[in-house]
């Protein structure tokens, strides 16, 4: 496995941690000082760390609501590629795609993710 692709592989591994703790340091060790995330990718980034844990938070999910299958299915110079299902409890299916890109200190500046609802389909 290349270093790249095992860099995407252990910040998605943290990333799910993340999302199981929501630990505010777990988050926040994601992503760099100054990155954006992207919720809907259609809307406007949270932009900087501090604000990025503060929705992560403001949006949890609690711990044992959901499933989460992946792969990562690209990686190209900085930026991953994440292809994933999300199951909840309460029956919700989403499809996801990640564009995330990674510095060198393997933070993420830019997370956007594409979700789609099973229960909505276009």
């Amino acid at each position: 496995m290349d270093e790249s692709r095992r860099a995407a592989k252990d910040w998605v591994a943290g990333y799910l941690r993340a999302w199981k703790s929501n630990d505010p340091t777990e988050i926040g060790a994601l992503f760099a000082e100054k990155a954006e995330y992207r919720f809907d990718a259609f809307t406007d980034p949270v932009v900087g760390r501090e604000a990025i844990v503060a929705e992560w938070l403001r949006r949890q999910d609690a711990a044992d609501s959901w499933t989460f299958e992946h792969d990562v299915v690209a990686t190209e110079g900085d930026l991953v590629i994440v292809e994933g299902v999300t199951r909840y409890a309460d029956g919700r299916v989403y499809s996801n795609l990640w564009l995330i890109r990674l510095a060198a200190d393997k933070t993420a500046t830019s997370f956007t993710e594409w979700w789609m609802d099973h229960a909505n389909p276009s």
